[in-house]
């Protein structure tokens, strides 16, 4: 498999442009140099992405063109009516779990930035709920992988929306507390797009922070994993 080349200056060029022109007037005539040197070459760099995951992620390995996000905004309950983002993402979640339900790693390449993420953004109550417990029996562990040093260092502080109060049959005095507080549980670093999406190191870097944040994901699907499997089971038994 030939190295991922990076995105072409024509990539670069063409998401300047859509953001100075949201239109479906600017954007149709100009579909083909989107889908030739914007979608393509994604679908490419996720193939790599994928290559790298079976190493330390199997089962977060996703197929390129489900993986990728589609150009086209939701608009219908948003103020803002522009038809079409200004860059373009992926997302691996764990086979086998809902998408945003379960811990999964996340990436998206515009001029202006490149955003990787990793962790879980929408879980379901009932997934709330495990996970929770899944940090109360297993804190210790859960916090050498959440202030592990270098993990910091490149990516941040844990990052996520979080209740006022120790949701109710958690005890507020618990040495995990602000974490139980938590709704969502993720590490997210933003780089420099304009110089870092035309080059062959953008792959390195979407890897390279993908696997720093591997342990939390692994640890938040852990309950949810054992939850679907009993779900499934229950389900053969009907």
């Amino acid at each position: 498999m030939a190295g991922f080349q990076g995105f072409p200056e024509d990539a670069v060029k063409f998401f300047r442009g859509l953001r100075k022109n949201n239109t479906r007037e600017w954007f149709q005539p100009r579909k083909e140099i989107f889908d030739t040197h914007i979608r393509a070459v994604m679908e490419d760099l996720v193939g790599h992405v994928n290559h790298e995951l079976g190493k330390f992620a199997p089962l977060h390995i996703a197929e390129p063109k489900r993986a990728i996000y589609r150009i086209y905004r939701d608009t219908r309950f948003s103020t803002d009516k522009t038809p079409y983002k200004t860059h373009i993402a992926a997302n691996f979640p764990r086979q086998g779990m809902e998408k945003h339900a379960a811990a999964g790693y996340y990436f998206s390449v515009s001029d202006e930035e490149i955003e990787v993420a990793g962790g879980v953004y929408m879980p379901q109550p009932d997934g709330l709920l495990a996970i929770r417990n899944h940090i109360v029996d297993h804190h210790e562990r859960f916090n050498k992988i959440v202030k592990h040093k270098k993990v910091v260092e490149v990516l941040g502080p844990l990052y996520g929306a979080s209740l006022s109060r120790v949701p109710k049959g958690f005890d507020p005095n618990h040495k995990a507390a602000d974490f139980i507080r938590m709704k969502q549980w993720m590490f997210y670093k933003t780089m420099d797009g304009a110089a870092m999406m035309r080059t062959p190191g953008l792959l390195k870097e979407v890897v390279g922070r993908f696997k720093l944040v591997a342990p939390l994901i692994d640890f938040l699907n852990e309950p949810l994993a054992k939850a679907a499997k009993k779900a499934s089971a229950a389900e053969m038994l009907y």
